[in-house]
């Protein structure tokens, strides 16, 4: 037992407690919204503004580590995130479920910032992308498992959706106790500044930090909504689908963070980019079900891909700046991410197409700032500045 009390473990155990929650009330979220709450692309437009607010606010759990460990706030925030999911189906109006979308998400944002933090400490450089896919994997089949008790509970045993958001949450409140109960406080390798921190040679890593999370949004919010909107998929149906990407997550996640520690940082942001730019421009257009399922499912695999800027950034920056920058990142992460739904919910009402066909653009801003990855990355080489490099391969 005390073999298993490691720092990789409780990362391990946390990145499985996290998807349980957001699983059931993301696979719920849509047809909850439109069946119990009557809305309409606008009203989850402006409800995906509010819940990336605390995501915008992120760099307030830097703030608070002058008050608390990041081990202990990492759990403190996994147990706020089980408790707003659990109250979610108590409250189903719009200005209820914007609430209870608000208290989930401050759980969610903050245990995603620390735990990133602690990722990057904890993990040695040489193996951080790999156990970064392993740490996917797991979390895929934590969810897979949360869209695995949608589908049961809805379509075979019909319960009722608030039963289910209050089993999804209080399956996470409890992990996050057991976590709180088992496992020691591990010491912390580099102490952490305790104060916001901007650097200008981190440039490129915020870039496509914001543009990540500007692109994402499209995803995030408006590919579900396709599926129940123009092809009528049910809650079901969505957890289907849910439970297909888990399994792909589960398969590839790994593979993966093996990949990007083989070929680079920068050879695999130009391929998630380049596969993105494609998958957004069919998601415009598209008439089938099944094909759109298709591009869901290839979409969530490139955004696995995305653990080569946490650990581009980890081979960059100085130990000490992790925490701090890890919370200043993911606010820039949700910069455009409390904006962008709301105006693209408006956007929605009059073209669909426009949504996806400018998140092709989004996706091809990133990839002209992939190129400025460099092929070695360090303290010193953070930029690649030569003109013939930037264009050149891998």
């Amino acid at each position: 037992m005390k073999n298993l009390r490691r720092p990789d473990i409780l990362l391990f155990l946390m990145a499985a407690a996290m998807p349980i929650s957001f699983g059931v009330w993301q696979a719920l979220l849509n047809n909850f919204a439109i069946e119990r709450a009557a809305f309409t692309g606008v009203e989850i437009g402006v409800l995906q503004s509010l819940r990336e607010i605390p995501g915008f606010l992120a760099f307030g759990a830097i703030l608070l580590l002058a008050l608390l460990r990041e081990q202990t706030l990492a759990l403190v925030s996994i147990l706020v995130m089980g408790l707003g999911t659990a109250l979610t189906g108590f409250f189903p109006s719009e200005i209820g479920l914007y609430c209870t979308t608000v208290l989930m998400s401050v759980g969610f944002h903050y245990y995603e910032t620390i735990n990133q933090s602690l990722s990057l400490q904890w993990f040695a450089k040489e193996s951080a992308a790999h156990q970064m896919g392993k740490m996917i994997a797991v979390g895929a089949f934590s969810g897979l498992l949360a869209y695995a008790l949608v589908w049961l509970a809805l379509d075979i045993l019909h319960m009722d959706m608030k039963t289910i958001y209050l089993v999804g949450g209080g399956v996470t409140i409890c992990i996050a106790i057991v976590c709180w109960s088992i496992f020691p406080h591990f010491p912390v390798k580099v102490e952490q500044h305790k104060k916001l921190i901007l650097r200008r040679r981190y440039w490129l890593y915020y870039m496509l930090t914001f543009m990540g999370g500007a692109r994402r949004q499209i995803f995030v919010v408006f590919a579900g909504f396709l599926m129940v909107e123009k092809f009528n998929f049910s809650a079901s149906d969505i957890a289907i689908l849910f439970l297909l990407n888990g399994l792909t997550s589960i398969v590839f996640a790994p593979h993966i963070g093996k990949l990007i520690g083989k070929w680079g940082e920068r050879r695999a942001l130009s391929l998630e980019y380049t596969g993105l730019i494609l998958v957004f421009l069919a998601y415009a257009f598209v008439d089938n079900p099944w094909v759109a399922a298709g591009l869901y499912l290839l979409d969530h695999i490139l955004f696995s891909m995305a653990i080569a800027q946490k650990t581009y950034f980890q081979k960059i920056a100085d130990p000490k700046d992790i925490a701090p920058t890890a919370g200043v990142a993911f606010s820039i992460n949700h910069i455009a991410a409390v904006i962008l739904p709301a105006l693209y919910g408006i956007l929605w009402v009059i073209s669909p197409a426009m949504v996806f066909l400018t998140g092709a653009a989004m996706a091809g801003v990133s990839l002209i700032l992939a190129r400025f990855v460099p092929h070695t990355p360090e303290p010193g080489n953070e930029i690649q500045t030569t003109y013939s490099k930037i264009f050149s391969t891998p």
